[in-house]
């Protein structure tokens, strides 16, 4: 057996986990930072989370990005040691040791806003359709609401799960400035366009996208896809058809949570920029 590694033990864990960034991403940012650590992909079955988290901990794990499908699992897991925006979004992406206990935060709202502002959108009074009312829409309402939106309009397939997210926030009494209103797939309109439009959906993942009405755009509005590939998805194709002046995936939004995580782990903020550009080189190479 050979010994234990010096180096302090980071994972991300899921279910399936093979297709993970996440080390890559991490070894970047330790290399920027002189921060040295140990970070591997961790695979736990459906059934297992809390005893594959445990079993982590004893080999001296001290922090965990959590993806699909285990996001409310770790917030369960943290119990009331979430962080403010763990706690609307009600699921946990990254957890932490400290005090012999997990602490959960939730940094995909943060990484989604720090995208966007890099792209160049004023989030500032803008107003934005969310499409899509699971986990990834829940994660980064509060993080747009306090860049500033004037009004989230939040659309699903089913229309009641997008009113029960609205409903939801609006009791949270958080940033009352920002409107959040909600409706069906066929209530994306507005008049006059959005000025931005987020994909929250895993429907590029599945070869289409979402069955949206044309005329959503306003003039150079953002189509954005929290997923991400070598080539525009087909949320990005369909905005691109109906009008959007501009398109972007999800890759950048991908860093910016993992250099909030990051952040909370080793008090010091990476810069996500270099780490994204070779992340894209190599995803077009292996393209």
């Amino acid at each position: 057996m050979s010994p234990a590694s010096p180096l302090p033990r980071y994972a991300v864990i899921g279910n399936p986990i093979a297709h993970s960034r996440s080390p890559q991403i991490h070894a970047m940012f330790s290399a920027q930072t002189g921060k040295p650590l140990q970070y591997e992909r961790l695979l736990a079955p459906l059934d297992g989370f809390a005893a594959t988290v445990q079993a982590f901990r004893e080999q001296g794990g001290v922090g965990l990005n959590v993806t699909v499908p285990f996001k409310e699992e770790a917030r369960v897991l943290a119990g009331a040691r979430l962080s403010e925006r763990a706690r609307l979004a009600g699921a946990v992406n990254t957890l932490w040791l400290r005090d012999g206990a997990w602490h959960g935060c939730n940094t995909d709202g943060v990484g989604l806003v720090s995208d966007l502002l890099r792209l160049g959108v004023v989030l500032e009074g803008a107003r934005v359709l969310l499409v899509g009312a699971g986990g990834a829409a829940r994660g980064v309402l509060q993080p747009l609401a306090e860049a500033g939106c004037a009004r989230i309009h939040v659309v699903n397939r089913t229309a009641a799960r997008a009113h029960e997210l609205a409903a939801a926030w609006s009791a949270a009494g958080v940033a009352p400035g920002t409107r959040v209103t909600a409706g069906g797939l066929a209530e994306a309109g507005v008049a006059g366009g959005w000025n931005v439009a987020i994909n929250a959906t895993a429907s590029s993942l599945q070869g289409g996208a979402p069955e949206l009405p044309p005329g959503l755009y306003g003039p150079d509005a953002l189509a954005y896809d929290m997923m991400y590939a070598a080539h525009p998805t087909p949320f990005m194709r369909q905005a691109t058809a109906d009008g959007a002046a501009r398109t972007a995936d999800g890759l950048g939004m991908l860093v910016g949570q993992a250099a909030e995580s990051f952040l909370i782990w080793h008090g010091v903020r990476p810069d996500p920029s270099p780490v994204l550009t070779a992340l894209r080189a190599a995803l077009l190479a292996k393209d």
